[in-house]
């Protein structure tokens, strides 16, 4: 659906004044990343969106300390842009997020993963704004992290994040790299729009091999069907619209639990309006 409003600050003291002005008129607003992991119902969104594409994209070498070495990113940089500064300086600690789209604001509140690597793994500390208008810096262990979750309260803003990485070899972080990629694309359906894996993985198990087992694979609502390639991912075929999507959601959590006993918990956040 349609933004009513977008915003680009270009600075942080554009971002404190949008924020303030939006928080002191009960404005709502939604803070986007790249738009992964989020599905936005047909309707659009009802106020502010804040899009920090424009102003907060710099990665930047902080220190270093023995082996370690601590790169600052801000949080409307793409995670992807993190990772090729890292091999640019041969640093090595990301390589997991290889093909993982989206921005580091993003990749931080889902607690973004793959092949055995989380976001929280490698993070020092965060800058995030505050409802008062303040930067504070979190430190790791100040933030709860869980499968594809952070604890960070929903009025703060992520600002910049600081990983910490280690010096390596760069050719091996290359090659590392680019097997994470190539494992990605075999078993992703990366030619076709989606938002990314639909539901978290139940203890014990994987969403995507559940929902295969009860064969619904190419099974399609509308415009959006259950890829054929990773049953996790619903894909859009050229016309979906929200509605689609969500009613393929209901109905694959029906069946599962029907089928499995086995409560299917989206991973996507969904937002905004029913279309009137």
């Amino acid at each position: 659906g349609p933004a009513e409003v977008i915003a680009f600050p270009y600075d942080l003291e554009d971002l404190i004044k949008l924020y303030l002005f939006l928080r002191n008129e009960k404005i709502s607003y939604l803070v986007l990343g790249e738009g992964t992991n989020i599905l936005i119902r047909d309707g659009g969104f009802k106020g502010v969106v804040i899009k920090l594409s424009l102003g907060f994209g710099n990665v930047k070498l902080d220190k270093i300390e023995g082996r370690k070495v601590f790169v600052k990113a801000q949080a409307g940089g793409r995670l992807s842009n993190t990772l090729k500064f890292s091999l640019q300086n041969s640093l090595t600690g990301l390589e997991f997020t290889s093909g993982i789209p989206g921005s580091i604001g993003g990749a931080l509140i889902m607690n973004a993963g793959a092949y055995g690597g989380e976001i929280k793994d490698i993070i020092s500390s965060v800058d995030v704004l505050t409802s008062q208008g303040t930067v504070i810096e979190l430190r790791r262990e100040d933030i709860s992290f869980s499968y594809r979750k952070s604890n960070l309260p929903s009025d703060y803003i992520i600002i910049g994040v600081k990983f910490e990485l280690k010096q390596g070899n760069k050719q091996e972080i290359a090659a590392l790299i680019q097997k994470t990629l190539n494992k990605r694309k075999n078993s992703q359906p990366l030619n076709l729009p989606s938002a990314g894996s639909v539901f978290k993985n139940p203890p014990g198990h994987f969403a995507a091999r559940l929902i295969e087992e009860i064969g619904l694979k190419g099974y399609q609502v509308g415009g959006a069907a259950v890829s054929e390639q990773h049953a996790n991912f619903i894909v859009n075929q050229g016309s979906a619209t929200a509605k689609d999507v969500l009613e393929l959601m209901a109905i694959i959590q029906e069946k599962v639990w029907q089928e499995k006993g086995i409560k299917l918990e989206p991973e996507i956040r969904v937002v905004g309006e029913e279309r009137v």
